[in-house]
């Protein structure tokens, strides 16, 4: 069933990140509502929907509403839907450093998505950055310098898979470190704390300046930071942002699912 809502978008920060209310996705919005959001989603690049307790089925559909739900090659999958994949710190470890989603592959994701499950009684709240705003402060000049240097990172999928013992790094894959986002067109820092060096520099031009930009994009003058309870559900713009789980909780319990969304074709030319 469908279900025509009146909804709000209450912003968060002055940069990025919203809560949206008067959403229920665990049924189907209609077109007006699905397109308010994704206009939203790109203005916000980070939306929390508290309260929704989805199913695996109903996250799957919550994502479609954004971008294609993806069906990673080497993830441990839900036994419920194929396109879910399980989270449990307490097994697979945490994400406790500044990243990029699906860097082993060109393009990364464009959407993350997160249902929580179980969450630490305090603590184990996450921070998204801007890398876009992060971008518009760098001076001209430096602006023209990265316009031509790229990120290089293990372009191994196996080594993102949850709780994998990573292997060394056979082959590379490259990213420019300036990216114009494929919808809005709009430019912005794009790199992980993963990269192993950058080209179209020195050696020793390429560790000063990737300490400089890791740095840069990481100031808490960019970020948002959210805190949760069990049933929240949560996306954002992987092309956009970079996040970090902070790792404050000790061993409590953090548990949580995932979907991960790419651009369906000809979407960059529709948002045109």
């Amino acid at each position: 069933m469908t279900t025509v809502t009146t909804h709000g978008i209450h912003r968060v920060g002055p940069r990025i990140g919203a809560e949206v209310t008067g959403v229920d996705l665990t049924r189907a919005v209609d077109d007006e509502t699905a397109d308010q959001l994704r206009r939203a989603f790109q203005e916000h690049k980070v939306l929390v929907f508290r309260d929704q307790h989805l199913t695996p089925d109903q996250h799957v559909e919550a994502v479609r509403v954004f971008a294609e739900p993806f069906d990673h090659p080497t993830a441990v999958k839900d036994a419920a839907n194929p396109l879910v994949y399980p989270y449990n710190v307490r097994q697979t470890g945490k994400a406790s450093t500044w990243h990029i989603g699906g860097l082993w592959r060109s393009p990364v994701f464009a959407v993350e998505s997160l249902t929580y499950e179980e969450v630490p009684e305090l603590g184990g709240h996450t921070l998204w950055a801007d890398l876009q705003a992060a971008y518009d402060d760098l001076s001209e000049p430096f602006k023209v310098l990265l316009a031509s240097v790229s990120a290089t990172y293990d372009a191994d999928p196996q080594n993102y898979a949850q709780g994998t013992k990573r292997t060394a790094v056979t082959e590379t894959v490259e990213h420019p470190v300036v990216l114009e986002h494929p919808l809005t067109g709009r430019k912005g820092l794009f790199l992980s704390t993963s990269a192993t060096g950058l080209t179209g520099v020195t050696p020793q031009e390429g560790k000063v300046l990737l300490d400089h930009l890791l740095r840069h994009a990481s100031s808490p003058d960019y970020t948002i930071r959210f805190g949760w309870n069990p049933g929240d559900f949560v996306l954002w713009d992987n092309q956009a942002t970079w996040h970090y789980a902070v790792d404050d909780y000790g061993d409590g319990a953090r548990v949580y699912r995932k979907v991960i969304g790419v651009e369906r074709p000809g979407a960059a030319t529709a948002a045109s």
